[in-house]
This record gives structure tokens, sequence and C-alpha cells, in this order.
């Protein structure tokens, strides 16, 4: 088990509570992730029972629930339960020894075909049902983000009667790079860009085949995400197929690809796919429900916002795969189509990564002396330029607040994945701190200037910000390792 220490600390308090009632707690996240490694784990290690659904009719998933039941149990017999209302019952009443843990993993599926599941275990931890429930511990678990966080949401009949509400996240770029035990920062970036923090990518879909350093990134990359006979090759189609929600997911793949090709707008969106923007607020909806994509409000135009795939895999293949699928399927191809992508994967892919990785530092891995204040908010923005007729993007946009709660911006930043930053930058930077003082009243000197690079800095910029401490320069050594 890596880095899953608070999840597992939680699992095992919910698992151990020793009251006598029945409790419920729900566990979900992102596919891949390590939910069912962990459930499996709590469930060994306290004598429990764990039933894995499948995506079937009602009738058959009672049929499979009651031979796993009888199993547990060591019941001569099969359990032939008729409806659910049965089988919850009995499963009530197992935990005849102390409390036991109870895992139901893919729980959407059963709720898919039997939606009343909900209300009939709501009923079964009502107050009047627990004189004669025993102490289960009962746990819900799915990657279906958008119904797991509709499951104790505002009427839902399990509204109020969760002891748990888990939710396992992807590993952030620091500790995906001890995860791959990759020791070179730059790789481990160009790694991160692919296949994100996805625990799976690195166990199951590539078996411990990982960059040895920079000089393996390539062949690795031909060897192991763009070979026809490996499982990441074919992941990003999966992963949306496997969403219930996703039923149309010719035009979910459009949108991922024009998102991909860098339109973060939804009108930029449209304007790519050639459809009416209006048209496109269902499916941006729904792949924002079910964690595919985010969405960002601009960090100075709250009438702005930017869209942005969640998962790196996903924006890789709809940049470099899709493109040229077809000779991708032909085997002995690859290498020829990784020379032809590469300016494809440096600006559609690890730029906008880079610059993603560059966020998640300035807000959790930073020492607030970077900024003269707290951070309490990190994001991209646009800024305008009046005297030029243009605007300008900010990378990384700091805010913090003030003693009267007030929120204040702290610093801007820059953020270039292939070139060395000097004065000119900085310069672009102070230009841009100067139009947002004149706007908010602020004095220049209390926004700092952020300058984050992969290919590092001139020796004049390092002259300047040694002597300023307004201005930070951020490297890749200090992005992983450093404050």
């Amino acid at each position: 088990m890596f880095d899953r220490n608070f999840e597992w600390s939680e699992l095992v308090r919910f698992a151990t509570y020793a009251g006598p009632e029945a409790t419920l707690g729900v566990v979900s996240g992102r596919r891949r992730q390590g939910k069912t490694f962990l459930l499996d784990a709590v469930t060994r290690a306290t004598g429990g029972f764990m039933f894995t659904a499948t995506e079937t009719t009602e009738a058959d998933a009672l049929r499979q629930f009651g031979a796993a039941l009888a199993a547990h149990v060591a019941e001569p017999t099969l359990f032939r339960f008729s409806h659910w209302d049965e089988a919850i019952t009995r499963l009530m009443s197992i935990a005849t020894s102390g409390p036991t843990t109870v895992v139901i993993d893919e729980f959407p599926f059963l709720a898919k075909a039997s939606p009343s599941l909900p209300p009939i275990i709501q009923r079964a931890l009502d107050p009047g049902a627990q004189r004669t429930n025993t102490p289960v511990r009962l746990l819900l678990c799915g990657s279906a983000l958008s119904f797991m966080g509709k499951l104790l949401a505002g009427n839902a009949p399990l509204r109020g009667r969760a002891g748990l509400d888990l939710i396992v996240p992807t590993l952030d770029f620091r500790l995906a790079a001890q995860f791959w035990d990759i020791a070179d920062l730059p790789t481990a970036v160009l790694t991160n860009a692919i296949v994100g923090g996805t625990p799976a990518y690195r166990r199951e879909f590539t078996q411990g085949d990982t960059p040895a350093g920079p000089e393996d990134f390539d062949d690795w990359v031909i060897r192991a995400v763009l070979n026809p006979g490996r499982p990441l090759f074919r992941e990003a189609r999966y992963l949306l197929a496997e969403e219930p929600e996703l039923r149309d997911t010719a035009l979910y793949h459009s949108v991922l690809a024009a998102i991909a090709q860098g339109n973060a707008s939804r009108g930029g969106i449209a304007d790519y796919l050639g459809r009416k923007s209006t048209d496109l607020a269902h499916p941006l909806g729904v792949l924002e429900d079910v964690g595919m994509i985010t969405h960002e409000t601009d960090a100075f135009r709250k009438n702005r916002s930017a869209y942005r795939i969640a998962e790196p895999l996903v924006t890789f293949y709809h940049a470099v795969m899709r493109p040229m699928w077809g000779d991708l399927e032909r085997p002995g191809r690859a290498a020829d189509v990784w020379s032809r992508a590469q300016p494809t994967f440096r600006s559609k892919v690890v730029g906008p990564h880079f610059e993603s990785i560059c966020r998640t530092w300035a807000r959790w891995h930073a020492d607030p002396a970077t900024y003269g204040g707290h951070p309490s908010r990190v994001a991209s923005g646009t800024v305008s330029d009046p005297g030029a007729k243009t605007s300008h993007e900010v990378d990384v946009a700091v805010f913090g607040r003030d003693t009267d709660e007030r929120e204040t911006l702290l610093a801007i930043g820059e953020a270039k994945w292939n070139d060395i930053m000097g004065l000119g930058d900085l310069g672009r930077l102070e230009h841009l701190r100067s139009l947002l003082a004149a706007r908010s009243g602020a004095r220049e000197q209390e926004i700092r200037l952020l300058c984050f690079s992969g290919a590092g800095f001139t020796q004049e910029l390092r002259d300047m910000a040694s002597r300023d401490e307004t201005i930070q320069l951020v490297d890749v050594a200090r992005l992983y390792h450093g404050s």
C-alpha cells in the first residue's frame, strides 16, 4: 500500500466502531485509484464479506449476491432471494460475533438494475430496523462519480445515514514520482503528463515498466503507451465506455478532443466542433459530473471560465494518439508516429500539464513565505490590457485573505516548460502586475512574481531574484522537493 494512510485509518476506524447498531459508509473516486485494493485489504483484515457487483439484471444480481453471502456464512445451500428487501435483511444479521465489515463494490451497477435498493438500505438503517440488526459495517463503493456524489446529497434516501464518506484521490505529481520510482525529475514531469497519478497504470497496466531516465523515456512511450499490445493503448477509450452516463460516446470524445487541442472555453469548443455554444451545455455538464473534465473560473474575470481534462491519459490520447490511430494500430509504426508527434506533445500535453503542476505546487506545497501570506485560492486567468488593446494569460495567480477576510492577490506567475526564462519574462510579469495593481488599488510590491521553468533561468534573472525577494524562481527541483 502506498500513501493511503489517511484512507486506511478512516476505513479501520469505521470498520472497528464498537457500537451495536449497523452503520453505513460510502467510498468513491475515479477509476484505477486503488479503492478495491483498500476495501479488499480492510475486509481481509477484519474477516468481513466483500461482494463485487457486475452489470446485469436484478434477478441475476440477487442470485450472485445470494451465492456469495451463503458461501461467506458457510450456508450449505444457496440463498435464493426474491427481492432486495430479503437480501438486505439477511445481510444485516450476519455480524453475530461483533462488528463485521461488509463491502458492496461497484454499487452503481446494482442500483441501476434495482433503483429501489438505496431506499431499501435506508429502511434497514432506520431506528426501528436497528432493533434486529447486528453491527454490520456496510461500505458502498463505486467509480461512477455522478451517481456516488448524489448518493448522500439533497433528498437522497441515504442522506444523513452515513458515518463515512471517503473519496480516494489521485496521487499528486510529487507522490506519483515516488510511486513510479523516477529519480530524474524532468522525466517524472513527462511521465506524469501522460499517465498522471493513477496507481494502476504502473502496476497492472505496465507491470512495473517505468522510464529508466531521460534516455529511456521515448522508448518507454513507444513500448508501454503506443504499443497496441499493451493495456494503456486503449485505456482512454475504455474510460469513457465504462461511464454509464456517457451514452453518445462519439460526441463526448469530440468534446474532449476539442479541449485537448487547447480550446478551453465553451465558445472555442463549439467553434472547433462546428456547433452552437448552447448545444454543449449538456455534454459539458455530464463530463464534469463524471469527473472527466474540470470547470475552472478565470482568476480575474468571473464571467469567464476554462474547461480542462482531468485525466492526463485522456489528454494524451486525444492530442497525440487519436489523430494517428490508424497508423498506431499497425504494429511497428509507433516510433514513427511518436517522432512526428513531438511538437504536439510538447505544446498540447506537456506545456498545459506543467502549468497545472505549477498551480498545484503554489496551492499545496509552497511555503507561505513565498508569497508573504497564506494562499487560499490558486487559478489561471486573463488580464485585459486596454493600452495595448489586447489581453494576457496568467498561468498562476495566487490569492489570499487580509485581516478583514477580503480576497487579495498575493502573486502572479508564468510557467514555461521548454524555455529558459530571462529578464524579458520578468518584464512581462512586472507589466501585468502594474495592470492588476492599478485595477485593485494594491501596492505593486505586495504582489510577488513567480517564474516557473522546466529549462532553467538566465544568470541575469538569477542575479535579480537574489537581490529581490518579491521575485521567486521555481525550477523542477523546487517543484518536487522544495517550498
